[in-house]
């Protein structure tokens, strides 16, 4: 048998030699016995049943659950020359009648077929004229409901096979299955002391990097326009989302094309044969086009957001390099991600106990796109390997960052959620490290802690940033559930026993608080802070408005942390866009470069830039004068000095003096509402603004989750959704701050 199936290998597929267990499951389903493999994507999974079936007498029946799968397969063994054919929705009943003759009378090798087709009482005929030898299970995870694409369709199998009246070897296939789901799916199915083979998870010639805190779409068309020659997959978590990326590529001119659930067969057809040719380089999808992808010249996955659990992630990304060939797989995670992806839980499934078990995984998920260790070895620990070296080449094992020694700051973090006692989750945590006064946290008496407002001088999106960390690095667990809750693990105790050190990946923000705790040379400390602060004072005066309005603090220590030397790396610093950039990005880079050391670019303008450096270099190297506090009132001449500025900055400019919005509205005799319109317009516009301040932080998730189901289009019923508490103003926050409202897009 052996030897036959090496001569069919070389005959049919053009392989000298079979690929890792692929040999070993082929011998065992040659030899009837129940079979339950699992392979990495690109593994080999489809030979170890085609193969078999061109070798057995008869016609092998391959249960597979998606149209496009069923296609790419069905049409590649026809131009290799094997009969196989497919039964599935896609077909007119003409064509469904033909092939159903067809089959009746062995005219095929394999037949592909729908799992809801296999109750029809069609089916059941055809069935019993058939001469069966084998029935092939793809992606055989959907049968478990601790998979993560449970499909009820798939429990009807073990019923069905056992009404077969000369009941043949099954042999089940998936690439994503942890030793719970493998468990569950051999269960059942009913396999009869199957052989379980687990050939190993790592697919070491893709590179797995996760970026977060970008332009996603600028990063998106500089990635594709820097890969011209190469095809790839961008997914994304929703329709709307598909069609708005696959437009802006295509603007930018790239050979793009689109499949999702809301297009008709024709155009999902039609997408997927342009990309299996060519035609297309690009596809722009949802999970529709998840599984089965037969393209082996995938160069790199992009996924837009971060999908709802480590299976679907790493199958998706297993769309690349399906030919061996060094391949990219790149995640743009945001932490909004969370909350779209728990809206899409709660309208998926209304079982409570499979609605715990995705939102267990979405939590693992969220933990891989926050980890800093190897991201290879995350996912395949994950599916129950534990010997896999560091891959060397995703995007944390090739940063370069500092590691900085943090435990001082996890004894804090760690010793407050000790306290709280497994109670309560992460945002709470945060807000008691962060010393709210919060209503829910006085009543009670969090405020009595001794870790209560340990972290004051943090921002609380870092403290939570920082917990979450802990979690992803195995200091902190989640409980289960819909609300869950955050507890110590073992592994938290010799930290707070100063038995062990922490250390992590410097990040900027890290780096800027650091600085500001006096753990590190503060940026503003320095002579080029100084110098750009000066700059910044002449300019202000020249143009007759306050300093802040030209740029914030934070963005000068960004640019003295940064030091850009040219307008791209000037406009990748927060709060700064192309408008700012194209009025003071000459003067700004010379001053930086004169720091440097570096000589000013060619042109008379830098060169009159750089000239103007040096005097502020030469004022920065006295001491800066002490800020003083804003003052309630408005002088006249400052009032004066905003009328040059539109309304809405007059606004922004107010509450940068420190002013409350009650206050801007009374001095500008205008009413709150206008004052809030203001402020979220200039948001929407870039400038730099804090629109936590703006929001309950105990409801945002609450308020995501409205909008996101009911959508942005009228505000009236997202408030009726909501607890009364919850202003209009606190929703239009949100939705600027997560980009979900018609304006923001």
């Amino acid at each position: 048998m052996q030897t036959d199936a090496l001569r069919k290998l070389k005959e049919v597929y053009g392989y000298d030699s079979f690929r890792k267990g692929q040999s070993d499951i082929i011998e065992g389903v040659l030899h009837g016995t129940d079979t339950l493999a699992i392979l990495p994507t690109g593994g080999g999974k489809s030979i170890c049943y085609q193969l078999p079936a061109m070798l057995l007498p008869g016609t092998t029946i391959v249960v597979s659950p998606l149209i496009s799968l069923m296609k790419d397969q069905v049409d590649t063994l026809n131009r290799l020359g094997v009969a196989a054919a497919y039964l599935n929705s896609s077909l007119d009943a003409a064509a469904y009648r033909e092939v159903v003759r067809q089959t009746a009378e062995g005219a095929y090798k394999l037949l592909y077929v729908a799992p809801e087709r296999l109750d029809s009482s069609m089916f059941d005929s055809l069935s019993s004229r058939m001469h069966i030898p084998l029935i092939a299970i793809d992606e055989a995870h959907c049968v478990s409901q601790w998979g993560h694409d449970f499909r009820p369709s798939y429990r009807q199998l073990a019923g069905w096979i056992g009404r077969l009246e000369n009941r043949p070897p099954v042999a089940a296939f998936t690439a994503t299955a942890t030793p719970e789901v493998s468990e569950d799916i051999a269960a059942m199915l009913g396999l009869r002391k199957p052989n379980i083979f687990v050939t190993g998870f790592a697919r070491t010639n893709l590179s797995l990097s996760v970026v977060t805190g970008t332009d996603k779409r600028k990063f998106l068309r500089d990635f594709i326009t820097q890969r011209p020659d190469q095809s790839g997959i961008v997914y994304t978590a929703t329709r709307k989302e598909a069609e708005e990326v696959c437009d802006d590529l295509s603007r930018l001119g790239v050979a793009v094309g689109k499949y999702h659930g809301g297009l008709n067969d024709d155009e999902r057809a039609d997408a997927q044969e342009k990309f299996r040719f060519d035609d297309y380089r690009v596809m722009v999808a949802t999970n529709a086009f998840g599984m089965g992808i037969d393209k082996p010249n995938v160069r790199y996955v992009v996924h837009w957001q971060m999908p709802g659990d480590v299976e679907s992630y790493y199958q998706e990304a297993g769309r690349a390099g399906r030919d061996g060939e060094e391949s990219e797989c790149v995640l743009l995670f945001e932490p909004q991600d969370v909350q779209v992806q728990r809206f899409l839980i709660d309208r998926s499934t209304g079982d409570p106990e499979r609605k715990t078990i995705q939102l267990n995984k979405l939590y693992t998920m969220m933990h891989y796109s926050r980890s800093e260790k190897c991201l290879l070895q995350y996912i395949v620990k994950y599916f129950g390997e534990s010997d896999v070296p560091e891959c060397g080449k995703c995007s944390n094992c090739l940063d370069q960052s500092a590691l900085i020694d943090t435990t001082e700051d996890a004894r804090k973090a760690l010793s407050c959620v000790g306290r709280l006692k497994g109670r309560f989750g992460i945002s709470l945590a945060s807000k008691v490290l962060k010393g709210s006064r919060e209503k829910r946290i006085l009543e009670l008496g969090l405020d009595r802690l001794t870790t209560y407002g340990l972290m004051r001088s943090w921002p609380e999106k870092e403290i939570s940033d920082l917990l979450y960390w802990l979690v992803a690095e195995g200091y902190l667990r989640i409980s289960e559930g819909e609300y869950p809750t955050v507890s110590l693990t073992a592994d938290a105790l010799p930290v707070l026993e100063g038995k062990v050190a922490v250390q992590r990946r410097q990040s900027a923000a890290a780096k800027r608080r650091a600085s500001s705790d006096g753990s590190a040379v503060a940026a503003a400390n320095t002579p080029l802070f100084e110098a750009l602060r000066e700059w910044r004072r002449v300019t202000a005066a020249r143009e007759h408005v306050p300093p802040f309005m030209l740029f914030f603090d934070a963005a000068l220590r960004e640019i003295a942390d940064r030091q850009p030397v040219n307008t791209e790396q000037l406009m990748a610093v927060k709060g700064i866009g192309a408008a700012k950039a194209s009025k003071y990005g000459l003067e700004v880079i010379a001053i930086v470069r004169q720091f440097k050391g570096e000589a000013a670019p060619d042109g008379g303008e830098s060169l009159a830039a750089g000239e103007q450096a040096q005097s502020y270099a030469v004022v920065a190297e006295r001491p800066a004068a002490a800020a003083s506090a804003a003052s309630a009132q408005v002088e006249p001449s400052v009032l004066a000095e905003l009328e040059g500025l539109s309304s809405h900055m007059q606004s922004l400019s107010l509450l940068g003096m420190g002013h409350s919005i009650s206050e801007i509205a009374s001095i500008r005799g205008m009413g709150r509402v206008t004052i809030e319109n203001h402020l979220l317009r200039c948001a929407q516009e870039g400038e730099e603004l804090d629109m936590d301040a703006f929001i309950p932080q105990q409801y945002e998730a609450q308020i995501v989750d409205a909008i996101v189901q009911i959508g942005a289009e009228k505000l009236r019923p997202i408030k009726d959704a909501l607890p009364e508490e919850v202003d209009y103003f606190a929703i239009k926050a949100v939705m600027v701050k997560h980009k979900l409202s018609p304006a923001a897009e």
